[in-house]
C-alpha cells in the first residue's frame, strides 16, 4: 500500500508541476460558447459554466493545493518542533508555559477555529495558509515535547551535558535529529487533512477566488449543477479524494516501516 501512496502522489505532483505543458487550455481561458460541454476528446473532463477547461483547471488547481499543504505543514512543523523541543529539554515551568498555551489551542476543533480566522481575514490563498497553520502546529508542540523529554534523559545527552556543550548546541546536535522521525510520519499523515480542510475553506467561500483554480472552489462552484452537468463537480472532487487517500496511505507506510510501534491519535 505504501508503494500505492507513493505512486499516486508522485503521479498528482508530477502533473500538477507540469500543468504548464500538460494542461491544453489556460486555466481561465473563457469561453462563453463552450459552456457547460460533457467530456469529450477536446475537453477530457468537460468544461463550467464559464466555458473554462475543467482538465486544466484541475492540473493547475493541484498546484494550489500542494502549495497550501506545503505551506501549512511547513510553518506548523517549524513553530510546533521549536516550541516542543524548547519545552521537552528544558522541562520545568517553561515547559508548563508552553503546554499551557499549546492545550488553549487544541481545546478549540481545528476546522471550527480555521473557519473563525479566515473570516476575519481577506479570503485569499495566504488566509487559509494563515488560518490553518494557526490551529495546526499544537500537534507538533505536543508530539515533540514528548519525543524531546524521552530523549533527553538518554545517556548520550547526559555525556554531553557533562562535557559542558551548551543547552541550544545539544538540542540541535543530539535532541533534535533522534525526534525526527515520528514528526516526519505525522507530516506526511496530516497532509491530506490540510488539503481537505482548505478545499472546505475555500467551499465555504473563505480561501481562493475566482478566476484562481482551487479544487474547493471548483466543488462548490459546480454543485448546483451536479444533477444535470456531474462533471463540473466529480472530477475535481475526485482530485481531492485521491490526493487525501494517497498522502493518508504512504503516512501509514512510513508509520509503519520507521516506527511500527508507535501510534500516533490526533
Amino acid at each position: 500500500m505504501r508503494r500505492l501512496g507513493a505512486f499516486l502522489l508522485a503521479l498528482i505532483v508530477l502533473a500538477s508541476l507540469a500543468a504548464p505543458w500538460l494542461a491544453p487550455y489556460p486555466e481561465d481561458a473563457v469561453d462563453p460558447l463552450s459552456s457547460l460541454l460533457p467530456p469529450s476528446p477536446e475537453h477530457w473532463f468537460g468544461t463550467d459554466q464559464a466555458g473554462r477547461d475543467i482538465f486544466s483547471r484541475v492540473l493547475y488547481g493541484g498546484q494550489t493545493s500542494l502549495l497550501i499543504a506545503i505551506a501549512v505543514l511547513g510553518s506548523s512543523a517549524l513553530v510546533g518542533v521549536a516550541l516542543g523541543m524548547t519545552a521537552g529539554y528544558a522541562g520545568g515551568w517553561l515547559r508548563d508555559v508552553i503546554m499551557r498555551v499549546t492545550d488553549i489551542f487544541l481545546a478549540f476543533p481545528a476546522l471550527l477555529l480555521s473557519v473563525a480566522l479566515a473570516v476575519v481575514l481577506d479570503p485569499t490563498v495566504t488566509t487559509v495558509i494563515v488560518a490553518i497553520a494557526a490551529t495546526w502546529w499544537p500537534w507538533y508542540a505536543r508530539l515533540s515535547m514528548s519525543v524531546a523529554a524521552s530523549v533527553s534523559t538518554r545517556p548520550y545527552v547526559d555525556a554531553a551535558r557533562c562535557l559542558g556543550v551548551p543547552a541550544p548546541l545539544i538540542v540541535v546536535r543530539h535532541v533534535l535529529p533522534n525526534s525526527l522521525t515520528p514528526v516526519l510520519v505525522q507530516l506526511s499523515l496530516d497532509a491530506g487533512g490540510v488539503i481537505l480542510t482548505a478545499a472546505a475553506l475555500s467551499y465555504l467561500g473563505l480561501g481562493a477566488q475566482d478566476p484562481i483554480a482551487e479544487w474547493g472552489l471548483m466543488v462548490e462552484q459546480g454543485q448546483s449543477l451536479i444533477s444535470t452537468n456531474w462533471w463540473v463537480v466529480t472530477f475535481p472532487g475526485l482530485a481531492i479524494v485521491l490526493t487525501a487517500f494517497a498522502f493518508n496511505v504512504l503516512g501509514e507506510g512510513l508509520r509503519n516501516a520507521l516506527d511500527p510501534r508507535r501510534t500516533v491519535i490526533k
